[in-house]
């Protein structure tokens, strides 16, 4: 078949790739000129620049020019396409609702397009953007309103997992196609025959808005039972005594009705989706009059996650961040992307730009480059002229007085012998990920140790008066002492 993508980030990116390893002529439209220039070398460190994807380069590499082209003008590409799959951002605004506007432009242009075509074969355009429930409606009345004949609209939303995207569109746990014509439906069977009638996917055929719903309710469950984790396991784990988070949730989901997906706890989740997509659950819902107080928890419980660690610290431990230097491990939401949106990283460099820090020393594999062009802002780059950008993590620990750990990168749970090698004591360990599994060797060498899920660890160093009197047993200098 021939297939046109709209939109080439994370989503369409991934999905024209690996649709054009199954032999279909695809054909991925962006506006961005250098970006499809970078796309079209098939060089890997041009495409990660973009979308850093473990097996994604090399998905494009081996299809490039054969059955995968990139191009920035669609207008001659249109005869002959079947299908057209609208891949573009739909962020939230200050309100929760999804703002739509590079969506639109996208589905007028494909139906101005459209219009125009002496090919009247029958053309299904597909939303894989997540967008709200009713969306293909609207998109309908797009395509009407531009005169196009033949042409039936779907909900195909995709379900991939970042760090894993690649082998989640060769191999995913199920397809969804929400229309409402039998020959549309034919459509996209034949875009995805593979997976029709498989043995072990779920190939599910429904209305465009239950395929929308699906979407927002798988998300937001997920996140749920993130923010269920965080804000009751690790509750319990850091205010009562002898509570061993990994037993706990080793215990609790040993009950096979009980999902082990989530049960993890840490300084929140972030990524593209997630955030945005109960906010705009929680929006729509409150527009159609319905009680949301279970999904604003859910929401605020992981908000709250991304700071509250810094206010543990000095509560807990009594360390001023006003002038001092700490070391953020991990930009990116999660390992193995590049990808920081929504990333808990961003609201912790807040946090302790709020704080008064001197300078953030940041290390991450892969998202430096990324965080550079977040961070840039001529207005306020006064703030984010602290932030500097380090090769390793023995490099980003040198020099500072604490550091904090964001990302659940796997080499960060080493990361106990290099703090020991570049940061004697006193110093402060703040685990947000609760990587580092020997920290009671940096706790007898007189390092202060907090993770989310657990209690305030403090060095075996000299006792010292804390500011409410009680004994300490850290050591702090004048200075901090002073603060």
């Amino acid at each position: 078949m021939k297939i046109i993508v709209v939109g080439t980030g994370f989503v369409g990116l991934t999905h024209a790739a690996v649709m054009a390893e199954y032999g279909h002529e695809v054909h991925a439209y962006d506006i961005d000129a250098t970006r499809m220039a970078a796309y079209r070398s098939g060089d890997p460190a041009q495409i990660e620049r973009y979308v850093n994807e473990p097996g994604l380069a090399a998905s494009i590499a081996e299809s490039i020019d054969r059955y995968l082209f990139f191009t920035t003008d669609i207008t001659g590409l249109v005869e002959g396409a079947e299908a057209f799959f609208l891949c573009l951002n739909t962020p939230p605004n200050r309100d929760g609702s999804s703002d739509l506007t590079h969506y639109l432009s996208a589905a007028n242009h494909v139906g101005e397009l459209l219009a125009r075509r002496a090919d009247k074969r029958r053309v299904v355009v597909v939303n894989k953007s997540t967008v709200p429930i009713g969306t293909a409606r609207l998109l309908r009345q797009i395509l009407a309103e531009h005169g196009v004949d033949n042409a039936g609209v779907a909900s195909n939303p995709e379900f991939l997992a970042q760090g894993n995207a690649v082998n989640d569109s060769r191999s995913p746990d199920r397809v969804v196609v929400g229309a409402d014509t039998e020959a549309d439906y034919e459509i996209l069977r034949r875009v995805y025959p593979q997976f029709v009638n498989h043995v072990r996917i779920r190939y599910l055929e429904t209305t465009p808005e239950t395929a929308e719903a699906i979407k927002y309710i798988g998300n937001t469950l997920l996140l749920t039972y993130i923010s269920f984790w965080n804000g009751v396991g690790a509750r319990l784990a850091e205010a009562m005594p002898n509570i061993r988070m990994e037993d706990l949730k080793l215990g609790v989901t040993a009950d096979s009705r009980i999902s082990t997906w989530g049960s993890y706890v840490s300084n929140g989740a972030g990524g593209s989706c997630f955030g945005k997509d109960i906010q705009s659950l929680i929006y729509q819902l409150n527009r159609a009059g319905r009680a949301t107080d279970l999904l604003q928890a859910v929401y605020n419980i992981n908000e709250f996650q991304k700071t509250y660690l810094v206010d543990r610290a000095i509560h807990e431990t009594g360390f001023s961040f006003n002038q001092k230097t700490i070391a953020l491990m991990g930009l990116a939401f999660k390992k193995r992307t590049n990808d920081m949106r929504d990333s808990a990283a961003l609201k912790v460099v807040e946090s302790l730009l709020g704080r008064g820090v001197k300078a953030i020393r940041a290390y991450d594999p892969l998202a430096a480059e990324e965080a550079r062009r977040t961070w840039f802002n001529p207005e306020t780059n006064h703030l984010f002229e602290r932030i500097s950008y380090h090769d390793s993590a023995a490099d980003a620990i040198r020099g500072s007085d604490g550091l904090f750990i964001s990302t659940d990168w796997e080499e960060f749970r080493g990361l106990s012998h290099t703090i020991v090698e570049n940061a004697p004591p006193p110093y402060l360990v703040i685990d947000g990920r609760r990587m580092i599994h020997d920290f009671d060797t940096l706790v007898a060498k007189g390092y202060d140790y907090l993770a989310v899920g657990g209690p305030c660890h403090r060095g075996h160093a000299d006792m010292v008066p804390s500011p409410n009197g009680a004994a300490s047993t850290r050591a702090v200098t004048p200075a901090q002492a002073q603060a």
